[in-house]
């Protein structure tokens, strides 16, 4: 009996030795598949993870693209509205070179008029500086007909001599030079105070004279005060001395009417 027993003991030991064998195998089975789904599950995260970045990246250059292409697009348009303005251009451009020999054709003949009107003007004009004077008009009339120049020089030549005749109505000067007066050639300083008067004193100092604008010849004047003015006036237009009041003979022409 007690053998049997045994027997018994040792067969269920068994039974149960096997079925724990089973069990555990079962669980390293089970553990096993586990930590495969697990790796499985890790990977197809990194997978997911690393499209995930992917897509962001890829969203994040397509959102940078966007704004190039907007600023493309305002870029283009001010390129644009620049172009519009520079084909204005060239048109008014083109009109105007097209103007061109028709405004040369105008001014050219303008300033011809311009440089005899100036002619007629200096010899109505003080006979202050006459030879010069006659001399750049002349000048002028040679350098209408050179072809070197452009009518802008010319122009410019022309102005340029109209100012300086300008000048001479506000400022004062002396100056020596020959006098003919009567066939008497002689020396003399002359004074001229812009265009109000022009005065003369030979180089002795015993003659002194004054433009007669109206009579177009030399009137001589007499007084000792002239004199002592007419040094000072000279000392005054070389800059040797001080402005101050003058005392100087003028002639004035009373119109009757």
């Amino acid at each position: 009996m007690g053998k049997i027993l045994s027997g018994t003991f040792l067969i269920a030991l068994a039974v149960t030795t096997c079925a724990a064998q089973s069990a555990e195998h079962k669980a390293d089975q089970a553990i096993g598949i586990g930590k495969e789904r697990l790796a499985e599950g890790q990977s197809a995260q990194e997978k997911i993870d690393d499209i995930g970045d992917k897509t962001e990246r890829i969203v994040s250059k397509y959102t940078e693209v966007l704004k190039v292409v907007d600023s493309l697009k305002v870029y283009n348009h001010l390129l644009q509205k620049q172009l519009d303005g520079q084909n204005r251009e060239m048109s008014i451009l083109h009109r105007s070179i097209s103007n061109t020999s028709v405004v040369e054709r105008q001014i050219a003949p303008l300033l011809s008029r311009m440089i005899n009107g100036l002619g007629r003007f200096i010899k109505l004009d003080m006979p202050f500086l006459l030879d010069e004077r006659l001399a750049r008009v002349n000048k002028l009339k040679k350098l209408m007909v050179r072809a070197d120049l452009t009518l802008a020089e010319k122009s410019r030549r022309v102005f340029e001599a109209f100012q300086i005749e300008n000048d001479y109505g506000r400022t004062i000067e002396a100056y020596k030079d020959q006098l003919n007066i009567d066939n008497d050639k002689f020396d003399v300083e002359f004074l001229r105070i812009g265009r109000v008067a022009l005065i003369y004193r030979d180089l002795s100092k015993t003659r002194t004279g004054v433009w007669n604008t109206a009579a177009k010849n030399w009137q001589v004047v007499t007084g000792s005060q002239y004199q002592r003015h007419m040094s000072k006036g000279l000392k005054i237009a070389r800059q040797e001395m001080a402005p101050e009041l003058l005392t100087m003979p003028l002639i004035v022409n009373k119109e009757v009417r």
